[in-house]
């Protein structure tokens, strides 16, 4: 199957009135992403499900995928919140659900989680080599058999300035 990891699009920093988990996409910040959408739709790209972190920038950024086309279902994922580890997601979310062998995963949420979570599924450990631009993709391919972390192939790396 194939797995995009989608970063979030700019979004407004942090202050003493507005928390991490409020942030919210600048103007800017969603123009590009629905670019980036517009872009994706052009070049054939669709989804079966879109997840999500709970957090509003990252809601945010899955709303427009959606608006675009990309996808009609979409689903908080509490894994994809910041800090959130890939083996429980793995074990908690994904492997439960049998996805298909054909089936289009998007997971939007947040650096240097996604980057991270890249790394562990191409190489079974974390790098810290790639970083995932705001409204970037990542795409992989997970074998359909046995363990992802490690045997993974990407086939997609892309800051959102090639799509605009």
């Amino acid at each position: 199957m194939e797995l995009y990891l989608i970063r979030h699009g700019i979004a407004e920093e942090a202050t003493n009135d507005i928390t991490d988990e409020q942030r919210r996409l600048t103007k800017e910040g969603r123009q590009k992403t629905e670019k980036v959408a517009q872009r994706l739709k052009k070049l054939g790209f669709s989804f079966d499900l879109i997840a999500t972190s709970p957090l509003v920038r990252a809601r945010q950024t899955a709303d427009i995928l959606i608006e675009a086309g990309l996808s009609s279902q979409i689903e908080e994922c509490t894994h994809l919140a910041p800090g959130g580890s890939i083996h429980s997601w793995l074990e908690d979310w994904f492997k439960p659900r049998n996805f298909t062998p054909n089936s289009q995963l998007a997971l939007v949420g947040h650096e240097p989680c996604l980057s991270s979570w890249a790394e562990i599924l191409l190489w079974g450990e974390a790098k810290e080599r790639f970083v995932l631009k705001k409204a970037g993709m990542i795409g992989l391919r997970v074998p359909e058999t046995g363990s992802v972390l490690g045997c993974s192939q990407m086939f997609w790396l892309t800051p959102p300035k090639y799509l605009l």
